[in-house]
């Protein structure tokens, strides 16, 4: 099998400007400091809401639609905001999803994804973005076969109930529990549903571990025409939300285990909430995606 290269850096500014949060963990200054250390990045298209409808309700996109062209700040759940520029920065955001399966990239966006159901937002999430991206995968290059690999902190509930009943697509999660959502327990699997639940404070032989042990050779059976990567960084040590320990070495031994398992591979940053070692984790990504591809 011939290894896949990403080289390719796709974002947007106004990822790191609009959709302004305050306070709130999700906020702009994450993508500030992405495109400071990534200054030139290829630039991000919009989704079509006929791109969005791959994945969410109709009355779901104009919900949100709605929420932001209402010119107030909303709550569409407890922890996720929508702004006057929320509903066209997450149009920016699943577009660039699809560009980096276009062009074998690693898509630096927010707001993220893995957590937003087909009918409602929820955790930081408005539309799922990598979920978009895998049906654009299937319906316009051809890529009949998709493989998933979540390594954010939480498990990805929203990307989970999608393909659920696809058998076209399997979904793999390493995530920590008991934690945020509250799904991706060890039952909560079938034939293209794959969730490793790890206690908090797992690093990295833990999680090398894991791919090794369960998710290679369950993607590797699988035989997936593109690999898609939920990136969060909220597993890393010293990350505000989570209570993992993986370290930059440790992202980068999961980049370079992941890109040996399928041709294409494309990545789209989740989570990952401290913004002093954000861009070194993503450096350290970008870096085992090459030593993978070339060992």
């Amino acid at each position: 099998m011939r290894l896949p290269t990403v080289t390719v850096v796709i974002s947007h500014p106004s990822f790191a400007t609009a959709h302004p949060t305050g306070s709130h963990p999700e906020r702009q200054e994450r993508l500030q400091v992405l495109l400071d250390a990534f200054p030139d990045p290829k630039i991000a298209p919009s989704a079509s809401t006929d791109q969005l409808e791959s994945c969410h309700d109709g009355t779901y996109i104009e919900q949100v639609r709605a929420a932001s062209d209402s010119g107030a700040v909303q709550h569409l759940d407890a922890d996720t905001i929508c702004t006057p520029s929320s509903f066209e920065l997450a149009l920016l955001a699943a577009g660039a999803a699809i560009a980096a399966v276009e062009q074998s990239g690693f898509a630096l966006v927010r707001p993220p994804g893995h957590h937003a159901l087909p009918g409602r937002a929820m955790g930081f999430c408005l539309f799922n973005n990598i979920s978009v991206a895998a049906r654009f995968a299937q319906r316009e290059l051809g890529l009949a076969r998709v493989a998933l690999l979540d390594w954010d902190v939480h498990h990805g509930n929203g990307t989970q109930d999608i393909f659920w009943d696809d058998d076209s697509v399997l979904y793999a999660s390493i995530h920590q529990s008991p934690f945020y959502p509250g799904t991706g327990g060890p039952d909560d699997s079938n034939a293209t549903t794959v969730n490793v639940p790890l206690p908090a404070g797992c690093g990295d032989e833990d999680y090398a571990e894991v791919m090794e042990r369960i998710i290679e050779p369950r993607i590797e059976a699988f035989a997936p025409d593109v690999l898609l990567i939920s990136a969060g960084y909220d597993a890393a040590a010293a990350d505000p939300l989570g209570g993992m320990r993986v370290s930059a070495d440790g992202f980068h031994e999961l980049a370079a285990r992941a890109v040996r398992l399928a041709p294409r591979i494309a990545l789209v940053l989740e989570g990952g909430y401290n913004v002093e070692t954000l861009p070194d984790l993503v450096r350290a990504t970008l870096g085992g995606l090459e030593s993978g591809r070339e060992a």
